[in-house]
């Protein structure tokens, strides 16, 4: 007896280890299920014949008789539902079973998929393009008829016309770094602001003294969103249609652009001049849905420690991503926000690279601005009537989207360096070519070349500048780019306006245009692509939550 009593009681304790194991494993697989991300296929088969094999060992163990189990209690396991079990430690003490993972964010946002979350972000950034185009061009629209009733001469309009520019040019520099440390979406709605106020308040001026100050102001805001949009378009968009993207978005400077066209068409005549002007006043209403629209920079939250906020964005960016507790966020070094990011610009090599994309720049908003600005009064003067002029400008800006859409297309493709300096030597020979008499209608093709090849070609300049600089000086490296730029479009209107006084031929202006597109060619070859941030992204490593205080205070 004693020996089938123990033979007995063997069973008894072999059955009832099984049934912990199967209890402990359906524990942990229903646990696992419940952490984390997506579960497998695997993990749910897996999880339910250990449902079921636990169900019936329960029932074979309590028909015989076993109705005291004391592994039910050791598990925590009740039937069809499972509460999860304490975290398992490794034996050494050290070291959770379940790890933390390691999140790149960047990588996160490069292999997305294009969603309705990228979709809110281009439709934002692009209807913030088109009131930032309608700002900058209404001048030139307009100047005809500000001149007449000012009574200025060429040389006073093109100077009015440039303090806007010399405005754009401090904003581009000052906001785009100020967006790098107190956030984008703040910056963008400071500019927003700054260019519909005080874009409204010119048309209330009388003198060309009051006017230009009030152009200088709302500058700053023109010139400092463009930057910031840039950068957030850049930062989200798939990395496979990322040129597309930022050139589908920032191809909203023209539309803006054919809007002050066609409103000063239709309201210059019968309402004055001022009406124009009036009209920037609008975008003022959209700041708050702006804000609440809008992602802030990834870097950004990082360095401030909002990690809640990023891992809502992540779940945005990709939908299959189930944010943890336990979850660190990595980016490569080059690629982490500080405080001082301008050094950044000249370090790793970017220095001269840096200061070949500024002259680019400078070339490139030259050809720009000086067609904006005196393309109307040069056709005027021409032969053409001031309405067949306007529509020059509307072709030129319809021109632009075509060229930035073909642009960005073609860059996503090709190697985006190649396909800028083929657009700007196509700038070279189009608008050269505008001062040689032709039919009508070829002149209206070859003004549209002349829009894609200058206003077509710097939209996806700035898609490559984005993509040359780490995320953490994006807007910083654009804003220089665009800020020292803006001193090619501040001489443009002056310079254009002093050959235009000086009655010289018609061809002779056009190819003062059309020469910096051949120095823009060749600054643009002599960039490095070996420094670029999106050649490579190295030193990926990761920051955690408890060290959100440390990153504000570097």
């Amino acid at each position: 007896m004693p020996r089938q009593a123990r033979a007995s009681n063997q069973q008894e304790e072999e059955r009832g280890d099984r049934l912990v194991a199967c209890a402990t494993e359906l524990s942990t697989a229903a646990a696992l299920s419940a952490r984390g991300s997506v579960a497998s296929r695997s993990l749910r088969r897996r999880e339910l014949r250990a449902a079921h094999s636990f169900e019936a060992r329960a029932t074979a163990a309590s028909l015989s008789g076993q109705q005291d189990l004391p592994a039910f209690a050791a598990t925590g396991v009740v039937l069809r539902g499972v509460a999860p079990p304490r975290p398992a430690r490794q034996t050494n003490g050290s070291r959770e079973i379940d790890k933390m993972r390691q999140l790149d964010v960047h990588k996160i946002a490069d292999e997305a998929k294009f969603n309705g979350f990228h979709g809110v972000i281009l439709a934002w950034c692009a209807l913030i393009i088109i009131f930032d185009g309608y700002d900058l061009a209404v001048a030139g629209i307009a100047m005809p008829a500000i001149m007449q009733e000012m009574g200025v001469s060429a040389t006073q309009a093109g100077f009015m016309a440039s303090s806007a520019l010399f405005g754009m040019m401090f904003g581009a520099i000052f906001l785009g770094t100020l967006a790098d440390r107190i956030g984008r979406r703040r910056v963008i709605a400071i500019c927003i602001v700054l260019f519909s106020v005080f874009t409204a308040a010119a048309g209330l001026t009388t003198d060309p003294v009051t006017f230009g100050v009030l152009r200088f102001i709302a500058g700053l805001g023109i010139g400092g969103v463009m930057p910031n949009v840039v950068a957030e378009m850049s930062e989200y968009a798939p990395r496979r249609m990322r040129a597309t993207l930022v050139a589908l978005m920032f191809s909203g400077y023209a539309v803006g652009g054919m809007l002050a066209a066609l409103l000063g068409k239709a309201m210059i005549a019968s309402y004055g001049w001022q009406s124009v002007f009036y009209a920037a006043l609008a975008p003022v209403v959209l700041i708050p849905f702006i804000l609440r629209s809008l992602p802030e920079s990834m870097p950004f939250l990082l360095r401030v420690g909002r990690f809640e906020e990023l891992k809502a964005i992540v779940a945005r960016i990709d939908p299959s991503y189930r944010p943890l507790a336990t979850d660190r966020f990595a980016l490569p070094a080059e690629d982490r926000s500080d405080k001082a990011p301008v050094h950044h610009l000249f370090s790793e090599g970017r220095g001269f690279s840096t200061v070949m994309l500024w002259l680019a720049f400078f070339m490139c908003l030259f050809m720009i601005y000086a067609l904006s600005t005196w393309l109307t009064k040069l056709m005027a003067t021409a032969g053409y009537s001031l309405g067949s002029a306007m529509s020059f400008v509307l072709v030129l800006n319809f021109g632009a989207i075509v060229g930035a859409l073909g642009g960005g297309w073609l860059a996503d493709r090709f190697r985006i360096k190649r396909v800028l300096i083929g657009m700007y030597l196509l700038a070279a020979a189009s608008i050269s070519l505008l001062g040689q008499p032709m039919p009508a209608l070829l002149l209206f093709i070859v003004v549209g070349l002349a829009g894609a090849s200058t206003i077509g070609t710097q939209i996806v300049t700035n898609a490559f500048t984005a993509q040359f600089y780490p995320l953490a000086i994006r807007s910083t490296g654009l804003g220089w780019a665009l800020g020292i730029g803006r001193t090619g479009a501040i001489l443009a209107p002056i310079l254009l306006g002093v050959l235009v006084g000086m009655a010289l031929p018609l061809e002779l202006n056009f190819v003062a245009i059309a020469l910096p597109a051949l120095f823009a060619a060749l600054a643009i070859a002599l960039v490095d692509n070996k420094v670029s941030a999106y050649e490579h992204h190295e030193d990926v490593s990761a920051i955690l939550p408890d060290n959100a205080e440390a990153l504000r205070k570097a």
